[in-house]
């Protein structure tokens, strides 16, 4: 049995992890919010942005804590095309589970039909992410430890849902953020700690990718990305912005005949 490193960087990578995670959940709140109060192609662009803050924020929060894993006695590799498909999986899923929140007229049907479909996309992400591992050895999961973590992701996923349409403020915002980027932190190490690796030495090349050679650039694009789309979105006016700037421009007289 080789022995499991999930810290083998340090406090660095659960730290940033979970900034990431914060991150991408604060900026999907708040698109969610701005969709909430949008109608027509403006709801539909704020909330694919939602989505894909969202996804984003949570494969990169995966594999910027896969950098501090480690087995001993075995390299690490990743399979590029099956961590591609993993990022494709957040983004699409999360996108459904956002769109039936924005569109949905039953809210409390929307709600558990989107947190469900997130959780279980932010879990299937986590599994296929796993998949994409390439070791000397055979990994295992411990069943209960498994279905802990997919409890924890629909929770969490709901949790998120809800507090995008009860939470307007953006201190309370914050607040929703800071715990979704908890509850998603947790989710993704009590599935780390379900893994259970048989190392079986061996001389032979690894297929695949180095943490560094790929998910490395990529957690970092995708970071940037959620970065700049913060400040879009910190900087864009909102409809009540827009409203009281208009009706400030209106001559004085406009509205007396």
């Amino acid at each position: 049995m080789g022995h499991l490193d999930h810290a083998a960087l340090g406090w660095l990578t659960p730290v940033l992890s979970y900034v990431m995670a914060c991150t991408g959940a604060a900026l999907g709140l708040r698109c969610t919010v701005r969709a909430l109060g949008a109608t027509g192609r403006s709801r539909r662009n704020w909330l694919i942005t939602a989505a894909s803050a969202i996804g984003t924020g949570i494969w990169t929060m995966h594999f910027v804590a896969m950098l501090g894993f480690s087995v001993s006695g075995t390299e690490i590799r990743y399979d590029v095309p099956l961590t591609v498909l993993s990022l494709l999986v957040a983004m699409i899923v999360v996108c459904a589970g956002v769109f039936a929140v924005g569109y949905g007229r039953d809210r409390a049907r929307a709600l558990l039909i989107g947190g469900l479909t997130t959780g279980l996309g932010v879990a299937s992400m986590h599994y296929l992410g796993m998949a994409a591992v390439r070791l000397h050895g055979d990994v295992s999961y411990d069943p209960m430890r498994v279905a802990l973590s997919v409890v924890i992701a629909v929770v969490a996923a709901t949790a998120a849902l809800w507090a995008a349409l009860n939470i307007k403020s953006p201190v309370a915002v914050t607040v929703a953020s800071l715990v979704m980027g908890a509850a998603v932190s947790s989710m993704h190490y009590t599935g780390m700690f379900a893994v259970r690796v048989q190392v079986t030495p061996s001389s032979e090349v690894l297929p695949g990718a180095t943490a560094m050679q790929f998910v490395f650039p990529l957690a970092v694009g995708l970071g940037s990305y959620l970065f700049l789309t913060s400040a879009f979105v910190a900087l864009s006016p909102t409809a009540g912005e827009r409203e009281a700037s208009a009706s400030a421009q209106r001559p004085l007289g406009s509205g007396a005949h």
